[in-house]
This record gives C-alpha cells, structure tokens and sequence, in this order.
C-alpha cells in the first residue's frame, strides 16, 4: 500500500512537472517542414521545434515554448557544439532554425547554413560588397528571414539578397536604398504573406527612413512608408511621454521653420529592428529612432515626426494608422530601437486589450492600446535618470540615461504567464555637446558629440517588469553595461549574455541565477532555442560588440543537456 501510494504520487508529481514546463514534442511541427509556410509562420508561437522569426514570432515576444529545460535541470546544461565562422567581429545574429537546420549570419554579411544537431556547416554565403558602405556602429548584421525555399539577409551596401535555402544560391537581389547618401542594413527581415518587409538605419547621417515591403519571390518593390512625414512639425510638444518637460525654445524653433523649411528629407528616423505584426488586424507596428543631425536642434524644428515613436502602418498597403511619440525633438540621441512586443495588456480600467510593448533608452518599458498607440502607462525606470532633460551646449552637459540607454537595440522577452517583461540596460553615463553644421550629404552627421565620462562607474541590468502595472519585480546588476538580447522559455528560465562573456539563465519569477558560461567572448545577441530528435537546444553567438567594444570573438554555441 505505501509503494503504490508513494507510486501514485511520483506519477501526479511527474505529470504535473510535464504540465507545468511544458515539452519540446513532434506535434508542434506544423505542414511538410520542406518549406516554411505561412501556416509555420503564423503558429510558431506554438512551435517548440522550430525559431523561424527573429525574436520568435510574429508578437515578438522571445519566449519559446519548449521546457525540456527548466528551473529543475538547467544546471546540468553543457556546450553540445560550437562552430566557428570566418569573421572575428562584432555579432548580433539571432539564429534562425527550420527543421534540424540553422541560419546565422555575422559582420559583413556571411550567412551559413548549419547542422542544428550537431553545428555541421551545410553552407556558406559570401556577399559580395560594392564599392561604398556607410554604417553606423558596427559593421553588424542581426540575421535572416526565411520564407519558402529562400533565406533573405538586408546588406551593409543597402541590399535585400534571397539565397536558396538548400544550397545558399543567390537567387535575386536588389538595391533597397543609395549607400552613398547614409543607408544601410544591418536588421534582419520579416517575412508576411509574401512580403519581405525591411527598414533602414542610417539616422545618424541624414537619411530618411523607411520600412519598405517586398515582393518575396520576384523582389520587386511593394510599398513604402517613409518614418518621416512630409508635414514633421507636429503639436509642438513641450513634454515628454512621462509629462516631464523637455525645456524646448518653442519660438527659437518656429523661427526656424520660416527661414528653413520643413526637415523632412533629412531628417533621420531609422528603423533598425524587426515590425511587430498583426495578421488579424492586417497591421505592421515598429519604431523609429532618433531624428538628424542628432544632437542638434537648431536646424530641424518641430516635433520631427515621426522620430522617436511607435508607429503603425497597414500590411496590405503601407498607410498610416497611428503613432505615438516619445521624446519630441530629440536632442540626446534617445532613439526608439528595441523591437515592439504585442501581447494582452490591462488598461486604465482593468480591462484586458491587446497591447503594445517598448523598452525605451529612457531606461522606462512603454505600455501602448495596440488600437489607437496611445499610450497606457510607463514603466519606473530601470536605469538612473538624472538632469532630465537638460540641453546639449558647447561645453558638454551631463544628463542620463547616456545616449546608449536605457534599453538599446536590444529586443525584450516576456513571460506571458507571469505578465513580466524582461530588458537589459545600460548605465553608461555621458556629456551632450552640441556643435552646429550644415548636412553633410550622406555623412556622419551627429551635430556635436556625447561623450562617456570615464571617471563614473558603469554598469548593466536584466529587469522584469510587470507590465500591467508597470512595477519592477525584480533587477539583477550585472559588471558591464548590456547590449544584446534576451530569450525567455516555458521552463521557467530567462537567458542573457553580458560583454565580459557570461551567458547565464535566470529564474523568471524571482531573478535568481541558475547557471553560468564563460564564452571567451562578448554575448551580445539575442539567444534562439530549438528542439532536434527530443532535445531542446539554447543557442547564442559569442563575438563581442562594436559599440561598446566588447572583446570579439567568432562562436556560435549551442547548450543541450546531458
């Protein structure tokens, strides 16, 4: 009697264990797996074998349902396989796995096609590239599309390529915008009902922004909406998104605007990460960052729309259908970068409604009516805030967050289940100089410089925030500022790496470390996981970081357990 007892309860343990975590099983395997569909495409927030968007899915929420890995056994987690590329250089890739094979790329645009099982190179592709490039921060690039039978990768040279999936073929390419004048292209692509939709960064050279919509098989070109609007002056808004004032010279600006004209042609705006989108809704939402020249005003008045905000467009056509913006008038280079998350949010009322997610440079996570983009609440703030919103000069003028963050390009995760967001930050205080010049055409065009202050401490963040009422739950203080990404799992666990190498999981209810690696080089790109034959995989890439400097490396490194 006791053994059948003491049975029975391993049994209702063990299913409740399965219950809870989760599992890595063959019923998420979604059409013949040959090709990816938008079937696959649609479901693959349900899909545990696969990682076929980005950061996860179409919502861009970064959490994977597979918990074969878990709170339990994560420490038990080993290096099943490590490949390493040609390129030593900064890496922000985020692997791409379709059916038991990988896609990742690496600086100046290599992609290989790998073995997921056992890090097998399948095959490699080498762009070649023109004779001009104008980049931003690295010469990085954040990873592939794949759609069909092809594999899409924008290019340093401003280029969207399709690959064949099986072979690395180039199967088209096409010129997505003039290099010479400041584009080019280090996101990745989204793949939507035969489209290939693709931004720009560029807004530090006097670009205009855009998210454009290709056709995915012929290439040729859909739509475009353009990040910033013809009429850019907007409300005049004297605040911020927090209400807080941002000191602007309203009747300096207005002046201007008389003598200048509107800005729109060079006014920045570039979208660097991947769109949310919404099939049902027939909807696209994505931000953009900072307005050009960055640190300087005085030559761009208005609110610079749509600079600085969280936009929506229509996926059919490419129209307008609402925006909100953050910081008007940007003068500290706090650009919106890190990807939009879709998921169901309590409003004001209490009420649930789909909602929009943003962590911001301003160091708070932004809570959006995915309806209208109207803005339901704002985070505390994850980072210090200090001297908010003090104006560039000549001399230099402290203010923070530093133009790095707050949250970077970093793409969030959340834990739908627990309603908690999770971020890495930088504190990284800087100086704003301002320094007047005319547009150079298609150079670097900052208007002044910050600067970081070596003589102030630096360092970084992992932040669950709970977003229905904008409350930290938990922080973990990291040696070095973080830049890279962040993967939450149905095993209970969320995933980071720092610049000094570490890549450890945490708990997701409570922070608590779990385990730890050291890759020898900078973690500083977004995590994917997967599952081959049963096993669950965590993946990252270890190559270090340009912006920040982070030792490089060329690693690719996948975690399975024993």
């Amino acid at each position: 009697m006791i053994v059948n007892k003491l049975l029975s309860r391993f049994v209702i343990l063990a299913v409740a264990f399965a219950f809870s975590y989760g599992s890595a099983n063959a019923d998420t395997l979604y059409g013949n797996m040959q090709t990816v569909t938008q079937d696959m495409l649609d479901r693959a927030d349900g899909d545990a074998n696969n990682f076929l968007h980005t950061n996860g899915n179409y919502a861009q929420t970064r959490y994977h349902p597979a918990g074969q890995i878990n709170l339990e056994n994560v420490g038990e987690l080993r290096p099943a396989w490590i490949f390493q590329t040609e390129i030593v250089d900064s890496m922000e890739t985020s692997p791409i796995v379709v059916n038991g094979i990988m896609y990742v790329t690496t600086s100046f645009n290599h992609v290989y096609a790998l073995n997921a099982e056992t890090g097998a190179e399948l095959w490699h592709y080498k762009h070649k590239m023109g004779p001009i490039t104008t980049y931003c921060c690295g010469p990085n690039n954040r990873g592939v599309a794949a759609y069909g039978d092809m594999v899409y990768m924008g290019t340093l040279d401003a280029k969207l390529v399709a690959l064949d999936a099986k072979t690395g073929a180039l199967n088209w390419e096409v010129q997505i915008a003039d290099p010479e004048l400041g584009y080019s292209e280090t996101m990745a692509p989204s793949a939507v009902d035969g489209k290939i939709l693709i931004g720009t960064n560029g807004g530090e050279y006097g670009i205009r922004g855009f998210v454009k919509a290709f056709d995915a098989a012929s290439g040729d070109l859909l739509w475009t909406f353009h990040s910033t609007a013809e009429n850019s002056v907007g409300v005049w808004a004297t605040h911020d998104a927090t209400g807080r004032d941002m000191l602007r010279d309203i009747k300096a600006e207005k002046k201007a605007l008389k003598e200048l004209g509107d800005p729109y042609k060079t006014l920045g705006g570039g979208v660097w990460q991947n769109p949310a989108i919404d099939l049902a809704n027939d909807r696209v939402y994505f931000v953009a960052g900072n307005p050009s020249p960055d640190l300087d005003g005085s030559i761009r008045p208005g609110d610079n729309l749509y600079t600085n905000s969280v936009i929506a467009v229509n996926l059919s056509t490419g129209e307008y259908v609402c925006h909100f913006q953050y910081i008007a008038h940007d003068v500290w280079d706090l650009d919106a970068v890190s990807p939009v998350v879709i998921t169901d949010v309590m409003n004001e009322k209490g009420e649930m409604v789909r909602g929009l997610l943003h962590g911001g440079k301003s160091g708070h996570v932004y809570v959006h009516n995915a309806d209208d983009c109207s803005l339901i609440r704002f985070s505390e703030a994850m980072v210090p805030q200090e001297n908010m919103w003090v104006l560039p000069t000549a001399e230099g003028a402290r203010m923070l967050p530093g133009a790095n963050g707050g949250v970077e390009w970093s793409p969030l995760a959340i834990n739908p289940n627990l309603g908690l967001s999770y971020a890495i930050n930088l504190h990284q205080p800087m100086t704003y100089h301002v320094e007047s010049s005319p547009y150079p055409g298609g150079k670097l065009w900052l208007g002044g410089a910050f600067k970081v202050i070596p003589s102030e401490e630096q360092w970084g963040n992992i932040t669950a925030v709970d977003y229905h009422t904008g409350n930290i739950k938990w922080k973990v203080k990291t040696q070095q500022p973080m830049i890279g990404g962040i993967l939450a799992t149905a095993g209970g666990l969320v995933f980071a790496g720092e610049g000094n190498g570490t890549f450890a999981a945490y708990d997701a209810e409570n922070g608590s470390q779990m385990w730890s690696f050291q890759a020898g080089a900078g973690v500083n790109a977004p995590p994917s996981s997967y599952t081959v034959n049963g096993k669950q995989y965590i993946v990252v890439a270890a190559g270090g970081n340009a912006q920040l400097n982070y030792k490089r490396g060329n690693n690719i490194i996948a975690f399975t357990l024993d």
